[in-house]
């Protein structure tokens, strides 16, 4: 009853109070996630300094690599989950289901077992000073200690919203969240462990997230059913689930990319107190956004399923109140940070040097938060509608095609303050191709809103 109650308020509730339902919790839920990384830092800054801060910045593009390999199972799988539900093709979504987990689990162990021994290489191949690489090395090879937790943590996460299931996704990324909190003075300060002590506590929000997803599909209260016979991965649902997912994995990759450029370019330009700064400054745009990705994890299920039942007017409805929602958020962000640049990066550090870097950065790349709502709604479109083309070049767009030559380019010009000036203009760029893609899409919905006709047999 329940399982049919989910899917008949994705069909029938009124698109407003559906949407609120759904991305309330989660926007809630991934702001308390954002908190894992503004956590840290507070607690490594002060109880580290800012050269803790700089290691795990240096290891961050890592951790994100990892991400984006869950991303691209997580968010594929529940493209194709939601749509095989609007479709009433109970049997493919359990399939899906099956094979995707299956796929994760290997994923994690295998990202395990390469990046523990190799991360001292690869962060000095990054760029690490060896101020830094010791500590990050240190960080990085607990941390990954964790790897195959965190990777079912992001995928069946995706899984529990994709089925409408917003509640339990919110309740999973506090437990995480909270985890996290408690150990992390605990292992930094009472056990004297550092950057350790950081990456550790992180590893275990992560394991007791894995077990409480667990048990919500081995205790039968997910809409779709975990089944034995389903574990073995079947190859035409996994491509497809690559196909959709390929955006999310370019878009997370590309990021860790950037990240990469933007982290040597600074510590070649400022050192040390350039990557702390911009590290405290990124993980506050980061908290700032995180809740317009939960209005996406709240959107991707209504479109999906919507678009697979061909209700496309519902779609053209959530589109517009969630584009409308992320843009004041990121706007009220962008406002804080623009304007209280100093007594945010306070909060974490007392050098000097570093609130001097930290400041100039805030001011420069909080106008760019202004279109980032926007951005990332239409890419959840394409990712929700199964297009994978659009999604692929969306996600490509700011954080490659722009960003990284701009960085280039300007730290040559301009220096230190040439890399902050790149971020603006990479996020006004993005926006306005971006705006052409998505409003042919529109367009091409709103035509079948009217005439209701079927844009999936075009």
């Amino acid at each position: 009853m329940r399982v049919r109650n989910h899917q008949d308020n994705l069909r029938n509730e009124p698109v407003g109070s559906l949407l609120f339902r759904l991305s309330f919790p989660a926007a809630l839920g991934m702001a308390v996630q954002a908190s894992y990384s503004v956590v840290d830092a507070f607690f490594v800054g002060w109880g580290v300094g800012h050269e803790g801060i700089a290691a795990v910045s240096m290891a961050f593009p890592l951790q994100m690599l990892l991400m984006a390999a869950a991303q691209t199972l997580g968010v594929g799988g529940a493209s194709l989950l939601s749509r095989s539900l609007g479709a009433e093709r109970r049997k493919r979504a359990e399939r899906t289901l099956g094979t995707v987990f299956t796929c994760t689990w290997i994923l994690g162990i295998l990202f395990a077992a390469v990046a523990i021994p190799s991360a001292p290489f690869v962060l000095y191949f990054l760029g690490a000073g060896e101020g830094v690489l010791p500590l990050a090395s240190e960080y990085a090879r607990a941390l990954f200690r964790g790897a195959p937790f965190f990777a079912f943590s992001i995928v069946a996460n995706n899984f529990v919203r994709a089925e409408g299931n917003a509640s339990f996704a919110m309740m999973t990324m506090l437990i995480s969240a909270g985890i996290n909190t408690l150990l992390d003075p605990l292992f930094i300060f009472g056990f004297e462990w550092g950057v350790r002590g950081a990456a550790l506590a992180t590893v275990a929000a992560q394991t007791a997230t894995a077990l409480w997803l667990a048990w919500y599909y081995l205790a039968r209260k997910s809409a779709v059913r975990l089944r034995m016979k389903n574990l073995p991965p079947r190859a035409i649902l996994l491509k497809e689930t690559l196909s959709v997912g390929a955006a999310a994995f370019f878009r997370q990759a590309a990021s860790s990319l950037s990240l990469i450029v933007v982290n040597g370019s600074l510590a070649a330009l400022g050192g040390g107190a350039a990557v702390a700064a911009y590290g405290i400054v990124n993980r506050l745009l980061l908290f700032a956004v995180m809740p317009v990705y939960g209005i996406v994890q709240g959107l991707l299920p209504i479109v999906g399923f919507n678009y697979g039942a061909k209700q496309f007017c519902r779609v053209l409805s959530a589109m517009r109140r969630t584009i409308a929602s992320a843009t004041v958020l990121c706007t009220a962000g962008a406002a804080a940070l623009f304007f209280f640049p100093g007594e945010s990066v306070d909060f974490f550090t007392s050098s000097p040097e570093v609130r001097r870097a930290g400041i100039d950065a805030a001011r420069i790349l909080a106008p760019g938060m202004l279109v980032t709502g926007f951005q990332i709604m239409a890419s959840g479109l394409f990712q929700a509608l199964g297009k994978a083309g659009p999604s692929f070049v969306l996600s490509l767009l700011r954080q490659v095609i722009l960003l990284i030559p701009l960085v280039l380019l300007f730290s040559r010009l301009f220096g230190l303050f040439g890399v902050w000036l790149a971020f603006p203009l990479s996020d006004f760029a993005a926006s306005l191709l971006t705006f052409a893609i998505y409003r042919r899409e529109m367009l091409r919905l709103r035509e079948f809103c009217e005439t209701g006709d079927d844009p999936t047999a075009s």
